[in-house]
C-alpha cells in the first residue's frame, strides 16, 4: 500500500499582491506526473486545501480538475478540511466528488462512523483503515463552562480533542477486525504539536485555548499525516508523526526550506518506508540584507543565475535604514534587473527606545542633550560618512537647544563630557572653549569691582558657602551662551545680555541660589519649543 501525504496547498492565495495560480497549476502537473511513475494507491491533503473560505473561481476550477485528473490514475483521494477551509465550501461538492472516488471531510462528523474510511489499493482490495480527522474546532469537540481560567480551557481543550483521537482510533480497531485483515491504521490531523517549527504564513489556531498538542496524546496508529505547519518536520522525534509542509513557499521566510510531499510504503500492516518527494521551485523567491553595498552586490548574484522568471525579492535594509529615500535607491538599484521586490523593510534595531533607560529613569530627570544621546545610541554609525553625519547632528543640536533656551527664558542645560567624545574639532567644539575662556576672563574680572548689595540667609551662613554656591550660580549661567555659533571677537566695553542678566540678579533683591538638580529644564516646554526648528532639519 503507498500513500502520498501532502497539506497546505492554499489555493487562491494572494501573496503581496501575487497570484499563485501558475505555481499551484504547475505543482498539480508535477504531482500527478508522481502519482503516476510511483503507483500510488491513495493521495491525502491533510487540510488548508484553499487559502480562504471564499476561494476565487479559478481555484475551485483547479480543485475540480485535480479529483478528475487523480480518478483517471486509479488513486483514491481523501480531502480534509483546514482552518483556512470553509465547511460548507469544501461541502457542496461532497456528494458529487465521491462518484469520483474522492472523500471530503470538511469538519468533525455528529456520526463518528463518517470519519472512517477504507482506503483501496490499485486492485480494489480493502489495504488500509484511515482515521479521517480535520481541523477541529473547539465546539466541535467540547462545551464552554462558566468560571473557567484560560488554563483550564486549555487542559480542556487538550482532554476533548485527545479522547476524540482515541475514539476515532477504536472504531477503526473495530473495522479492521471485522475485515478481519491485517492493514495499517493511519490518522490525520490538522493542528500545532509540540514543539515543531512555525513559519510567518502560518495563522496560529488556538489563541488563548490550546497552543500545541502533545504527541504523547495521539493514538497508536501506524502513520499520522499532519497538516498546518509549513516546514516539513518530525514530530517529538517519531518518526511516524510527520508534517509534509507546504508545497510551496508560502512567506519569504520558507525560501530556504525544501519542499517535499512524502511517499509512505506499507507492508501489510508495518511502515516500511518513508520517502520524501522534493517539489522543484515553480517561481524563483530570495530574500537579501545588509546594506546598501551589499544588497546591490547580492542582486547582481542573482541576476548571474539567468532565471526565466523574474525572481520576487525580500530586501531588508540593515545599516541605512533611516534614509528617507530608500525606495528610490532600491528602485534604482534593481531597474536593469530581471527582478520584482515585493516586500521592502528597513531593520531598525528593536532596542527598547522609551523614555526609561537605567535605574528606571524618566524624561524629567534627563535633559536635552542626555536624551538627544541615547537616541543616537540606539542608531549604527560605522561608515566614515555616517560619522561625519553625527558630527552635523550634533552641532545643529546645540544651536538648536541654545536658541530655545535663550528665546523662552529656560535655564542652561549642560551636556555631558562624552558628548563631544565624536565631535572633536567641531565648530560647536571649538566654539564652546573660546566661549568658555572669554567668559573666565570676564569673570574674574567682575568679581574684583561687583560688592553684593543683598545677601540672602543661604549666603549668609558662610563666606565659604556663599562662594561654592556663587560658583555653581555662575556655571548654570556659563551654559546659556556655550553653544552659540557666533565666533567673532566680543567687544569688552559693551556688557553682554548674559552678563547684563547677572549684574541685575546681583543688585536687586537677591533670591537663594538654585542648587543643579533644582535647575532642571522642563523638557515638555523645550521640546515644544524645538517643533518649528526641528520641522526645518527633517533632511538631517
Amino acid at each position: 500500500m503507498r500513500i502520498l501525504h501532502t497539506s497546505d496547498w492554499h489555493l487562491g492565495q494572494h501573496f503581496i499582491g501575487k497570484s499563485r495560480l501558475a505555481e499551484h497549476q504547475s505543482f498539480i502537473e508535477w504531482l500527478l506526473g508522481e502519482i503516476q511513475s510511483n503507483q500510488i494507491d491513495a493521495l491525502i491533503i491533510s487540510g488548508d486545501v484553499y487559502d480562504t473560505g471564499s476561494p476565487p473561481s479559478y481555484a475551485r476550477e483547479l480543485y475540480n480538475q485535480l479529483v478528475i485528473e487523480v480518478n483517471k490514475l486509479g488513486c483514491q483521494l481523501v480531502v480534509l478540511g483546514g482552518n483556512h477551509d470553509s465547511v460548507s465550501t469544501l461541502n457542496e461538492s461532497k456528494g458529487l466528488l465521491k462518484h469520483l472516488n474522492a472523500e471530503v471531510v470538511a469538519s468533525v462528523e455528529s456520526e463518528l462512523e463518517q470519519q472512517i474510511i477504507t482506503l483501496n489499493n490499485r486492485s480494489g482490495e480493502p489495504a488500509a483503515i484511515l482515521c479521517a480527522i480535520p481541523y477541529i474546532r473547539p465546539r466541535d469537540v467540547m462545551q464552554s463552562a462558566a468560571d473557567q481560567s484560560a488554563k483550564e480551557k486549555a487542559n480542556s481543550l487538550g482532554t476533548a480533542i485527545a479522547e476524540h483521537y482515541q475514539a476515532i482510533y477504536d472504531l477503526a480497531v473495530q473495522k479492521r477486525n471485522e475485515l478481519g485483515l491485517s492493514m495499517p491504521i493511519i490518522a490525520t490531523g490538522h493542528l500545532t504539536a509540540m514543539g515543531v517549527k512555525t513559519s510567518e504564513s502560518v495563522r496560529d489556531i488556538y489563541v488563548g485555548n490550546l497552543e500545541a498538542f502533545p504527541a504523547s496524546a495521539f493514538p497508536p496508529a501506524d502513520y499520522i499525516a499532519l497538516g498546518h505547519i509549513h516546514r516539513p518536520q518530525i514530530v517529538s522525534k517519531s518518526e511516524h508523526i510527520r508534517y509534509c509542509g507546504s508545497p510551496i513557499p508560502l512567506s519569504f521566510d520558507e525560501i530556504g526550506t525544501q519542499k517535499q510531499v512524502l511517499l509512505v510504503e506499507f507492508e501489510q500492516s508495518h511502515l516500511k518506508e518513508i520517502t520524501p518527494l522534493l517539489v522543484p521551485t515553480f517561481q524563483p523567491m530570495a530574500s537579501i540584507k545588509g546594506d546598501l553595498d551589499s544588497i546591490k552586490a547580492q542582486l547582481y548574484e542573482l541576476e548571474a543565475q539567468q532565471y526565466e522568471l523574474p525572481v520576487w525579492l525580500s530586501i531588508e535594509v540593515q545599516t541605512q535604514d533611516y534614509l528617507n529615500d530608500l525606495t528610490q535607491r532600491i528602485e534604482q538599484l534593481t531597474l536593469d534587473l530581471n527582478v520584482e521586490v515585493l516586500q521592502l523593510r528597513r531593520a531598525r534595531k528593536q532596542i527598547q527606545r522609551g523614555l526609561t533607560g537605567k535605574g528606571n529613569e524618566t524624561l524629567s530627570e534627563l535633559n536635552a542633550y542626555e536624551v538627544f544621546t541615547r537616541r543616537l545610541n540606539d542608531e549604527a554609525f560605522e561608515s566614515e560618512a555616517e560619522q561625519n553625519r553625527i558630527r552635523r547632528l550634533k552641532d545643529r543640536f546645540c544651536e538648536i537647544v541654545t536658541t530655545v533656551e535663550s528665546e523662552n527664558d529656560l535655564p542652561a542645560s549642560k551636556p555631558a563630557d562624552e558628548f563631544f567624545s565624536s565631535i572633536q574639532g567641531s565648530p560647536a567644539k571649538d566654539c564652546l572653549e573660546q566661549e568658555q575662556e572669554q567668559e573666565q576672563e570676564e569673570r574674574l574680572e567682575s568679581e574684583d569691582s561687583e560688592v553684593p548689595t543683598a545677601h540672602t540667609e543661604v549666603e549668609s551662613n558662610s563666606v565659604d558657602e556663599s562662594e561654592e554656591l556663587g560658583q555653581e550660580e555662575k556655571k548654570g549661567h556659563d551654559t546659556l551662551n556655550l553653544f552659540s555659533l557666533e565666533c567673532d571677537s566680543v567687544d569688552d566695553t559693551t556688557p553682554s545680555p548674559a552678563e547684563n542678566k547677572r549684574v541685575k540678579g546681583k543688585t536687586e533683591k537677591a533670591e537663594p541660589a538654585k542648587r543643579p538638580n533644582e535647575a532642571k529644564i522642563d523638557q515638555d516646554d523645550l521640546f515644544s519649543a524645538l517643533v518649528s526648528d526641528a520641522a526645518e532639519e527633517k533632511s538631517l
